[in-house]
């Protein structure tokens, strides 16, 4: 009798009905439906020692550790600032509770803000007089008025806390060869030093008004010649600022903690940029990382995020970080649009599998314009507002967005994700606490069955056509 009931339980396990073993719980946001990262259930985990090829599978190994978390957020630009004055108390109550609340929101932790005017303000301005080579008239009075009092809300409704770096989108006028903020132009050699204690004025202006400032970038896009703010720095401009004059500024000036991020701008020459400051010793010494943003030819596929990868495998120990990307030109009526908070997942998946150790959006809020932008680049954002109404558009990029930055952690630490199954994208971390959340794209037209396998044990679940989930496990 004793035989028979061992044979009978190893037919049991066998087949996959052990015991319910651990359970995940699966959260979904997806196209034709109402799901918007509503948790859509729960599954078992059950014995199944070798999947079959015909068994689509997400396989996780928490056992191998890649790189440490440290936020997802966006960038509170003038343009949100400006948009957000507009919203009555209650909406703009609101929108800092859909962003930045952990759990009834989707908790934001990491933030970007401009060092003076970009093409998002309602026009051009800098923080000194025409000329003032020593910086002695400076002053952040400008954004007294919108932009400070957003960030500080923001901050505060963030938990007390948010991880903020800043970026210049090019040097005052009267420090470059054009004479002028637009139109791409560079800095003068004259001015390397004069606009290296700028940043560190800028920097030491907005923590006197109790905004903490983690790191720089040396500057947005450096190889862009654009209709709005722009300078181009070669890999050899850039490396000669950062290590004769930034560096030592910030060493000199007691900003010595403060990270210095090099490129900032896309994938594309990202290799070429990195090697560039990263095989310098000298350079090497200032600089935290590599940011990076997502506008190169998206024809180029998977090859641009391979470029990532490359700087990764070549320079282990570099951090990088993904410092900007939106979906553009804005039209109203594609703000439902579905492939706009595919293109995000995709991007973000790939980035952290590459080695990214945080993800920023670009303009947090947009009006119902896609501004205001003082050129009329308008774009996309996750929220956009009426500011004759009030009233605030959710777009699917906000929920995409959130499948990652509301259970991803600060501290999470990567580990394997593989999918058996292309047409399903995966990428996945363990949070501090021990909880492994697990995020499954479906960019296809098909319902799809699959497992997520771990350690001889899977549970069965579903992925619906257009859709992202994730996946929780506990310890």
């Amino acid at each position: 009798m004793k035989k028979i009931f061992i044979a009978s339980l190893l037919l049991y396990t066998t087949l996959g009905f052990a015991q319910p073993g651990k359970q995940v719980t699966i959260y979904t946001t997806a196209d034709s439906t109402d799901y918007r990262i509503t948790q859509t259930g729960t599954a078992s985990f059950k014995a199944m020692p070798q999947p079959l090829e015909t068994q689509p599978c997400i396989f996780i190994n928490p056992a191998k550790k890649f790189q440490s978390f440290i936020g997802i957020g966006a960038a509170l630009t003038d343009a949100s600032a400006e948009t957000f004055a507009t919203l009555p108390k209650e909406q703009q109550a609101k929108f800092l509770e859909a962003y930045y609340h952990p759990d009834k929101g989707i908790g934001y932790t990491l933030a970007r803000t401009t060092i003076h005017s970009c093409d998002f303000s309602s026009g051009s301005y800098t923080y000194v007089k025409d000329g003032d080579k020593e910086l002695k008239s400076f002053s952040i009075d400008h954004d007294r008025q919108y932009r400070i009092p957003f960030i500080k809300q923001a901050i505060a409704a963030a938990g007390g806390k948010l991880t903020m770096f800043v970026s210049p989108w090019s040097p005052p006028a009267w420090m470059k060869d054009n004479n002028n903020m637009l139109q791409g132009g560079k800095l003068k050699p004259e001015y390397y030093q004069s606009w290296a204690n700028y940043f560190v004025k800028f920097i030491k202006a907005y923590e006197k008004e109790g905004i903490p400032v983690w790191g720089t970038t040396i500057q947005n896009e450096p190889m862009a010649k654009q209709t709005w703010e722009s300078c181009i720095f070669t890999a050899e401009e850039e490396l000669t600022f950062l290590k004769k004059y930034l560096g030592p500024a910030f060493q000199k000036q007691g900003l010595a903690n403060k990270k210095i991020i090099g490129w900032d701008h896309n994938r594309d020459l990202i290799y070429q940029r990195a090697n560039t400051l990263l095989k310098d010793p000298e350079a090497k010494k200032y600089l935290w990382g590599i940011g990076y943003h997502w506008y190169e030819d998206w024809s180029g596929g998977d090859q641009m995020h391979q470029n990532v990868k490359l700087v990764k495998e070549s320079y282990p120990n570099v951090n990088l970080l993904f410092t900007e990307g939106c979906n553009g030109p804005f039209r109203f009526d594609s703000m439902y649009n579905w492939k706009l908070g595919e293109s995000y997942a995709r991007s973000m998946i790939n980035d952290f599998n590459n080695g990214a150790v945080g993800w920023t959006d670009w303009n947090i809020l947009l009006d119902e314009k896609g501004g205001p932008n003082h050129v009329k680049n308008f774009c996309f954002a996750p929220v956009h507002a009426n500011t004759k109404t009030g009233e605030l558009y959710f777009t699917n990029e906000y929920y995409y967005i959130g499948h990652f930055s509301k259970f991803i952690r600060p501290g999470a630490t990567r580990i394997t994700s593989s999918s058996s199954r292309s047409p399903l994208e995966t990428t996945a971390f363990e949070n501090a606490d021990g909880k492994i959340v697990t995020i499954v794209l479906n960019r296809t037209n098909q319902k799809i069955d699959y497992y997520l396998w771990k350690d001889g044990e899977a549970a069965a679940l579903t992925s619906l056509p257009h859709s992202i989930s994730t996946l929780i496990v506990s310890k």
